[in-house]
């Protein structure tokens, strides 16, 4: 089984792999427009978190990990629960610099009551300056996701922008 992270998975899979790649997701866009009441925001003052969106133009950059079949029970009881306010898992075909890969991801749609999308960037990064939960600052999480993706060579302009104006408010 193979896992797509475009958020914190990137930075912080904490689950076992035998296998990462560098991998696209055609077809969507990352954006910080899922409210994070249990992991960098409390339910008072929800965080913002990645999800994805429609976007026939993108193609968002992410990490996809191979879980070993002996592990996969137990990875995706862990997050189902990490992955627990609002995503829900779809099956994906992701591009790898070694060709297709069917996987699964954790997608937070509009349906779902803790989606706040669309945002503006202004919008989002004012509940990331503040905002901080169980698993630390929101702005902690955005800089990290940044980092990694510009340590991978790729760039997120939603998620640089959203970052730069959290940053110039503090």
């Amino acid at each position: 089984m193979w896992v797509f992270g475009y958020g914190s998975l990137i930075f912080r899979p904490s689950f076992p792999f035998v296998e990462r790649r560098d991998a696209w997701l055609p077809g969507l866009a990352r954006r910080l427009w899922q409210a994070s009441p249990d992991h960098r925001g409390v339910p008072e003052a929800p965080g913002r978190v990645a999800t994805l969106v429609p976007d026939p133009g993108a193609r968002t950059w992410g990490t996809a990990y191979r879980i070993a079949d002996h592990d996969v029970e137990e990875v995706v009881l862990a997050l189902d629960h990490r992955e627990k306010n609002g995503y829900e898992r779809r099956p994906v075909v992701l591009e790898t610099p070694r060709g297709p890969v069917d996987a699964t991801v954790y997608f937070a749609g509009p349906s779902n009551p803790s989606y706040r999308g669309p945002e503006s960037d202004d919008q989002v990064a004012d509940v990331v300056r503040i905002a901080a939960g169980p698993s630390g600052s929101n702005l902690d999480y955005v800089a990290e996701l940044a980092a990694a993706i510009g340590e991978a060579g790729e760039r997120d302009p939603h998620v640089e922008n959203v970052l730069a104006l959290a940053t110039r408010r503090r």
